[in-house]
């Protein structure tokens, strides 16, 4: 099996490795809990009944992005109640697994497709 490394795919691999920095970077030097903290009572109070189901949605890209979510979920017992905040925070949960997967599974067939026909 040979392997052959082309400009291109070397920019690209480069490009998928500074990203991956940039986003590590990110996650050590931002202040994620202080920005979850403000979003939790901007809910609190502006969105009023809308409130879980917004938290539930902002649970969303942060499952897929593998954001800790603690605080949401910490804020969302705590702003709804048990009950309210624990249903909020499994779907939102919930359905950011299922996105993750169906990202990670649409990545994996993009890749298994350009690994099988370019070869030809």
């Amino acid at each position: 099996m040979e392997f052959s490394c082309s400009w291109v795919s070397f920019f690209r691999i480069t490009l998928v490795l500074l990203l991956l920095a940039a986003i590590i970077t990110d996650c050590f030097t931002l202040p994620v809990e202080k920005m979850l903290k403000n979003f939790l009572v901007w809910v609190e109070q502006d969105e009023g009944l809308w409130g879980p189901l917004v938290l539930a949605v902002a649970y969303i890209p942060l499952t897929v992005l593998a954001v800790p979510a603690s605080v949401l979920t910490l804020g969302g017992g705590y702003l709804y109640g048990l009950l309210v905040g624990f249903i909020a925070d499994s779907l939102g949960a919930t359905f950011g697994a299922t996105a993750a997967f169906l990202l990670g599974r649409t990545i994996r067939f993009l890749l298994f497709l350009h690994i099988t026909f370019s070869n030809h």
